[in-house]
């Protein structure tokens, strides 16, 4: 059986373009290694595939409009693994008149000094994941532009909500400890703004690139509500819906070092870590304009992410 919409990836921002998709009556098919997801919609489909094969890619598309790439590799193999997976993606939609919708983050920009990023900001990384991931976008663009396939591409900050991000800089380590009046453990300097995006505007805003003629051959910034609130802000409005005190403490640079000697992921992130050492502010207006999207309002976002981990207790 087809779907009109195929998801590559079963992690939070997958389901959140499944939850919008579901809601517009549309067919959706899942692909993940496994083939096995929990708590999916009723009548969405999950399949296992290999999507580093292109012919599989091929298959597990078959029919579909537009098919919405959330998958990575781990994040300690992306600079091995993520090229491979992207072009093999590419190459098993060629010429199968779907189109590719990318989920991308901000890291090909690099440092920016605090100016506020665009969908015009040169693409300046200096680390690993930051070059890998602006090749990664020109490369898709460049297939575009070559008629290969339809691209656009959804780019949105560090997110928060629900389906359990554990890993994410305001996630489960922040909302967790939170419920059982223990300090949010937070990253960096907690007093410089830095934009944060709610995965449902994100899965949201991915749905209408989908689906809009004038999204394609171009990148878009999501939109994200208070861009310039600061993490010790963010919790202090989650411990107000929480009915706590709003207590964190902060890892630096170093911290993140030792831990990454020991743990793959924290060592990775060391070289990110400038995103939290100055301002990193979004300007999504172009998205806004163009497609008449607003964020959810933060306050109401903090209030259903709350919701959501109270009913999730951490397993």
């Amino acid at each position: 059986m087809s779907a009109n919409h195929v998801v590559f990836g079963t992690g939070a921002i997958g389901r959140a373009i499944v939850e919008e998709l579901v809601k517009c009556g549309e067919s959706v098919r899942m692909v993940n290694r496994s083939g096995r997801a929990e708590e999916i919609p009723a009548g969405v489909e999950v399949v296992a595939a290999d999507l580093f094969n292109p012919s599989q890619v091929r298959e597990v598309t078959s029919g579909a409009k537009v098919v919405y790439q959330s998958s990575q590799p781990a994040y300690h193999r992306w600079v091995e693994e993520f090229p491979a997976l992207q072009n093999s993606i590419i190459e098993g939609l060629t010429g199968s008149g779907a189109k590719l919708v990318l989920v991308e983050n901000l890291y090909m920009y690099g440092e920016t000094n605090g100016k506020p990023m665009t969908e015009d900001t040169p693409y300046n990384a200096h680390t690993r994941k930051g070059k890998v991931r602006g090749e990664l976008s020109k490369s898709a663009f460049a297939a575009h532009r070559a008629g290969k396939l339809k691209v656009t591409a959804g780019r949105g900050s560090d997110f928060f909500g629900a389906w359990g991000l554990m890993t994410a800089a305001m996630g489960g380590r922040t909302f967790y400890p939170m419920l059982q009046g223990k300090p949010a453990s937070l990253v960096g300097n907690i007093d410089l703004p830095h934009t944060h995006t709610y995965v449902k505007d994100f899965g949201r805003a991915l749905v209408i690139l989908g689906e809009r003629d004038e999204a394609d051959g171009q990148a878009w910034h999501v939109p994200n509500d208070n861009p310039r609130v600061t993490q010790r802000e963010m919790v202090k409005m989650v411990a107000d819906e929480m009915g706590v005190a709003p207590k964190s403490s902060a890892m630096g640079r170093g911290m993140m070092w030792f831990g990454g000697l020991f743990i793959p992921a924290a060592k990775e992130t060391v070289e990110m870590m400038y995103e939290f050492e100055q301002p990193f502010i979004v300007d999504s207006s172009k998205f806004e304009s163009a497609f008449e999207m607003k964020a959810t309002p933060m306050k109401e976002a903090i209030r259903e992410t709350v919701a959501w981990y109270r009913s999730h207790p951490q397993r």
